[in-house]
């Protein structure tokens, strides 16, 4: 399924997703590279939000750039399917191997700001990331271990403390609706 028919067929739950669901779709009308970084206004990333057996714990990683923990995910970089790129990411920012999908579909659709910031001695100007995220679920005594040129730390966090380790008001909300839809996924 090509980027624009999983947009399309996503299932906003709220407001916000619908807005960023329409927005999403504006962007993809208007721009056919939005799965690189060459487009300096937006662009697609995949994120994989992982919990462990009990639903209790995150695995966060503290990223370098925004100084505070946060999901793992990354750019698109051309590659077309967000699921693959969302666990080759958890997998290099954390070495965790063995995830379990909770869900086939998306967890979580959103366009993030990006303010503007240095990385490897670049600037990379303000824009946007198109993203979209996964929830998976994986064994919190398995072996994890920081990228030291992305993060400085990969832990597991108590769910229920989440806004203890997070300093991005704007992230905090995404992770908050993650959770409330994980924890009606998880009832059912």
């Amino acid at each position: 399924m090509c980027m624009k028919e999983l947009i399309e067929n996503y299932k906003p739950i709220n407001m916000q997703e619908e807005k960023d669901k329409e927005v999403i779709l504006e962007y993809l009308s208007y721009f056919d590279n939005l799965l690189t970084r060459d487009n300096n206004f937006a662009h697609f990333t995949s994120s994989a939000f992982i919990v462990n057996q009990d639903y209790t714990k995150v695995l966060m990683a503290y990223h370098n750039i925004y100084k505070s923990y946060a999901w793992l995910g990354g750019h698109m970089d051309g590659f077309k399917d967000p699921l693959k790129v969302a666990i080759k990411e958890a997998e290099e920012e954390s070495s965790i191997t063995n995830l379990e999908l909770i869900t086939n579909d998306i967890i979580s659709l959103d366009v993030i700001e990006v303010v503007g910031h240095f990385k490897r001695n670049k600037w990379v100007t303000p824009h946007v990331h198109l993203n979209v995220t996964y929830l998976f679920k994986a064994n919190d005594n398995d072996f994890i271990k920081e990228k030291l040129d992305e993060n400085s730390s990969v832990k597991w966090l108590p769910i229920a403390n989440i806004d203890d380790f997070v300093n991005e008001e704007n992230m905090l909300v995404i992770y908050h609706k993650i959770i409330d839809k994980m924890e009606k996924l998880i009832k059912k």
